[in-house]
Order: C-alpha cells, then structure tokens, then sequence
C-alpha cells in the first residue's frame, strides 16, 4: 500500500545558527571570514586619511574591513585635544561622567574606543562623549578610536546607539541640532533622511525644545505620532514649516497648562496633570479614517482645552489617566 507523502517544510533564511531573521531586515551580508576583514595595509582610497592621521599626530594602529558591509576603517590613536563631540549630539551628563571616570581610575584601563570622523577642527566624535570627557577629566594625552572615513556615519549614530536609551527631549534635542547642521550643506529631502532623525515628531518638539526646554513634550508626543508626517523639501526649506509646526506645540502647550493650573488650584496634584489634559482634549479617539491635519488638529485641542471645565473632574480620574509625567 502506497503511504502519502507529506510535505517537507521549507527552510526559512536565518542570520547563523539558532538565530532568527528579524522583520524588514534586508541586509545581506558580506561573505568575509574572520581571517578576510583582516587588512595588511589600508587601501589607497584610505591613504590621505592616514597621512592626515600622521599629521595630525596621530598613528594608525590597522586597517580591517567591519564584517556586514565590508566597508574599509582604520583603527587609530589620536592626540585627544584633537578631538571633539559633534555640536548635534546630546550633552554629556555629569554624573554619568563621574562613574566612567571613578571606574577608569579604578581599573586604569580604556578598553571602549570611540568612533570618530574627520572633519575641519580635527576628529569629532558622534558617539563616545562621555568616555571622551572622562578621559581628557584623568588627562589622558591621546584616545584609541575606530576612525570612518564616510562623514554621513556621523548623521547616522542616533540609529545605532542603543548602549543608553535617549529618552524623549534627548532625542528630539539632538535631532534638530542634527537637522540644522545638515540644513548647511544637505540638500536632501526630510523624507530621505529618516534614518538620521527616526520620526518626524522629533524634529518637531526638537524645534519646539529649542525655545522651551522645559517643555512636557512627551504628553503631545502620542498626538503628533498621528498627525506629523516628513516636508517632502529640502532641509534648508523645511525648516521654516517646522518653525511653525513647533510654534503650533508652544501654543497647545500654553493652553494645556492654564487647564492644569485650573486643576491645580481645586487641590488636584498628579505629575501626569498635563498628559490627563491632553488626553481629555483630544480627538482622534472619536475619530474615524484619516485623523485631521497637524495645523487644524492642534489649535482645536488648544481652543478645548482653554474652554475645558474641570470642576467635575475627581481624584480617582487623575489615577486612572496613566501617561507620561511631565518631566521625562
């Protein structure tokens, strides 16, 4: 008697052995063994970096291919008052620094270097300040660094620093001084660089952050997920909508908080006052289909919420609210 043959299941593409192929990852990576990323001497593309490098007072150490697109990098110890933060990325934190620095002193060894770009005042770094500032805090004469070639990598580094998660005004903070460097000489849509700036709500409450750093961004941060899309212009071009768009979050905030000073003076205290508010203004939970534009949606939520009657609002509906608290 003849059996049925059953169907022998397709094999799906995995990254190496017990690992899984993550959704909407295209990369197809070099075929470079370990011994392959290896370079004798840095290609000839290379070469004026090295003699810069040398220049500069600095040596490079070896050259490698990194191992997914084998793209060429040196290796290198630079004098490290040669060397610099970007202007775009987030301020270093003093306690964070105090740690790195009491755990240098302690181990006295540096074993994280940093990546670092060339540029017109010498090397910046667009990730490793903190293990910058601590080492030039010890007096440290020179920094071991992984040194890129192609400048765009510096624009890059918010996609690919996880070690600390930015919270929200981090973020948007450094996205717009991101965006305003890039304004410069980029003249690429917003849209073509949202590997660099992630969400177009960053760059908006980073615009916003400029002219209010205390601003409670993350209570407007759910609206403007829904609303804020990319300027389908130049940056340069763009940033003007976006000066306006921000002035649009400044004005929802005003309002938001004459309710919340309403609320405060009937004895009410909660640190999510403003995001029970914004809640309570909002609209699209009603909303079918296509939400309306950022520049209707925001104005009608700052006219509710300058008309919002709050004598029957109750402790217990406070507890319930949840969100972000005012100060991320």
């Amino acid at each position: 008697m003849a059996t049925k043959k059953t169907a022998t299941p397709k094999k799906t593409a995995t990254a190496a052995k017990g690992t899984k192929r993550r959704r909407g990852v295209k990369l197809q990576p070099t075929t470079l063994s370990a011994p392959e990323l290896v370079l004798a001497t840095p290609p000839e593309d290379l070469a004026p970096l090295c003699d810069r490098i040398a220049a500069d007072g600095g040596a490079v150490i070896g050259a490698y291919r990194e191992p997914l697109g084998g793209h060429p990098l040196l290796f290198a110890s630079l004098p490290i008052d040669r060397v610099h933060p970007t202007s775009f990325q987030r301020d270093a934190s003093d306690a964070h620094v105090r740690k790195l620095t009491v755990a240098m002193d302690k181990t006295r060894r540096f074993l994280d270097p940093v990546i670092a770009v060339a540029d017109d005042a010498g090397y910046m770094v667009p990730n490793g300040n903190h293990r910058l500032t601590a080492l030039k805090e010890l007096g440290a004469k020179a920094v071991v660094a992984l040194v890129v070639p192609d400048v765009k990598v510096a624009y890059q580094i918010l996609a690919l620093n996880i070690e600390k998660a930015h919270n929200l005004r981090e973020r948007a903070i450094e996205v717009v001084r991101m965006y305003r460097d890039l304004a410069r000489f980029d003249d690429r849509k917003e849209s073509d660089c949202a590997l660099e700036f992630e969400e177009p709500l960053l760059v908006t409450l980073g615009f916003a952050y400029e002219k209010r750093p205390r601003l409670s961004g993350g209570a407007y941060g759910p609206v403007l997920k829904k609303v804020d899309h990319w300027i389908e212009k130049p940056l340069a071009s763009a940033a003007e909508e976006r000066e306006r768009r921000s002035a649009l979050v400044l004005e929802l905030d005003d309002a938001v908080a004459e309710a919340v000073e309403k609320l405060k003076a009937r004895g009410l205290v909660s640190p999510y006052l403003k995001a029970f508010v914004v809640a309570r203004i909002n609209p699209l939970r009603f909303i079918k289909g296509e939400p309306p534009p950022l520049e209707e949606l925001l104005p009608s939520m700052a006219k509710r919420a300058r008309g919002m009657k709050t004598e029957g609002v109750k402790v217990e509906d406070l507890a319930r609210s949840g969100g972000a608290p005012e100060e991320e």
